[in-house]
């Protein structure tokens, strides 16, 4: 899910050197364009999603799937001068004038006041939770042992997936098939690139700005920066440093200890900045975010399914910890599902199948989290080409979500897993061909297809060549280590107590 953190410059046309990092977004400075432009408030850096004015539009929608009857606030935000949100991006041009900015703020409030009338399908406390699942598993009688070949194939199948998906993150679906059919990559199975795609297909459809110069097979060279990889390491972290026993408030310290500010985004961002003003979680989660459904405590939920081998029920409370600090509700249950299930496939379970019905134990039966996943499953069973599936996907979800929200997320995720049937390629390819937020559900795919195929060596081996047993990192002490150091580590946290 990296995305832009700034509004940027244009890029520097030439070609980066082989091995090069993406370089960090060029700010506005005094000379730059907006100045020139005569903005009389002068230059502005546009943060991506913390505008006030770019959320509103955020939290208008969410309030719609939630059931709110927010037609009252639209109208006032609309009347004002207010637009909507930014369709693709996360702040929009220009920047509102300071009566529209405090306006939004106003709103947000507002709309935050509101109770959803699907509440009390989708309750929030710990306990609650436990109480609405039916099927909620019980502690293992002995925690079977996992070995550091299951956990560094879980490493690189993450890495691996993310890498796949990045450079056609933001791509809308025609442009990732398009892309990938021109190079005779369809369906996909293997890296995307430039060779023997036309021209016109790379004007119409460019690939993701900040990931192309390290993400495309004539490029990679190691594992580049990815908030997805970033957040397994601050969890490995987190378990050294406090143990199963972490609270939020040790999540939330380390990231403020660890974390560039500029590497969070969305609802991680918007919990960054109250952390920085003084708000405690969870209300870090819950004041004006309308992100807190999206998908990022999803993708940080692989540590806590690993570590907790056999125990679906342990790593689902652990990822609840630690989700909470940015999102609510299905935001939350994305975290636990994705936990449970990697956890029972770290435990030995050979099944994907049964991965996915073990996620669906921890997340409360009547939420739109677990019709999401059962949709993407059905589908999955019912057709027999992926793309078929995706198409049908993507007719439910379009018109109402953002790509980054996890319920269209998450049934592509259980989608691709299903049809794929435990193949590694076929997973993570599927992933990645249904479009959205392709780095990260290419790499939760990867990172429970590797754990299914149990060692690093079952990983084709044009997969995880290129990775060169390395990854960047802006995480402290992780930057170029190497798959297998991460696994042992990751080891240590699985053995203790």
């Amino acid at each position: 899910m990296s995305v832009s953190t700034a509004r940027e410059l244009p890029e520097d046309p030439r070609p980066a050197p082989p091995g090069a990092q993406p370089q960090a977004p060029r700010l506005e400075s005094p000379q730059a364009p907006s100045a020139r432009r005569g903005h009389p408030e002068g230059p502005r850096v546009r943060l991506t999603w913390v505008q006030p004015e770019d959320l509103v539009g955020h939290e208008l929608r969410q309030a719609a799937l939630d059931g709110r009857d927010a037609r009252e606030i639209e109208a006032r935000w609309y009347a004002a001068g207010g637009t909507p949100a930014p369709a693709r991006a996360g702040a929009s041009e220009p920047p509102a004038p300071p009566h529209l900015r405090a306006l939004a703020g106003e709103l947000l409030d507002e709309l935050a006041a509101m109770d959803s009338p699907l509440a009390a399908d989708e309750p929030a406390d710990p306990a609650d939770i436990v109480a609405a699942c039916p099927q909620w598993p019980g502690p293992p009688e002995a925690a079977p042992p996992i070995t550091h070949a299951r956990l560094h194939a879980a490493w690189l199948g993450r890495a691996v997936g993310c890498l796949l998906g990045k450079p056609v993150e933001k791509l809308p679906l025609d442009g990732v098939r398009a892309l990938a059919r021109a190079a005779g990559n369809w369906p996909l199975a293997t890296w995307f690139t430039e060779h023997g795609v036309p021209a016109h297909l790379l004007a119409a459809y460019p690939w993701n700005r900040r990931s192309a110069p390290t993400s495309l097979a004539e490029n990679i060279d190691g594992m580049p920066e990815d908030d997805d990889l970033n957040y397994p390491l601050l969890t490995l972290l987190l378990l050294q440093r406090h143990g199963r026993a972490f609270t939020t408030a040790d999540l939330a310290r380390l990231w403020l200890d660890e974390l560039p500010a500029g590497r969070t985004f969305t609802a991680e961002r918007i919990a960054y900045g109250h952390l920085l003003a003084g708000v405690e979680p969870p209300e870090t989660a819950r004041r004006r975010n309308p992100f807190r459904e999206w998908i990022g405590a999803q993708i940080r939920a692989d540590v806590h399914g690993w570590t907790h081998p056999g125990d679906p029920a342990g790593a689902a409370a652990q990822a609840h910890r630690d989700a909470v600090l940015t999102h609510t509700g299905n935001g939350v249950y994305g975290a636990m599902f994705t936990a449970a299930a990697l956890a029972v496939a770290a435990g030995g379970e050979s099944d994907v199948h049964g991965c996915l019905a073990a996620g669906l134990r921890v997340v409360p039966p009547r939420s739109r989290y677990a019709r999401a996943i059962q949709f993407g499953i059905e589908t999955a069973r019912t057709e027999r080409e992926f793309d078929a599936v995706v198409d049908r996907l993507h007719a439910a979800y379009d018109s109402t979500h953002h790509w980054v929200h996890v319920l269209p997320n998450a049934a592509l995720l259980a989608a691709a897993l299903t049809h794929a049937d435990g193949d590694f390629t076929r997973s993570i390819g599927n992933a990645v061909s249904g479009g959205w937020d392709t780095d990260s559900n290419g790499a939760t795919a990867g990172s429970l297809a590797g754990l299914l195929a149990g060692t690093p060596d079952a990983l084709p081996h044009h997969w995880t060549a290129p990775l060169k047993n390395r990854l960047a990192t802006s995480v402290p002490g992780f930057d170029r280590a190497g798959f297998d150091t991460l696994a042992a580590l990751t080891h240590q946290e699985a053995l203790r107590p």
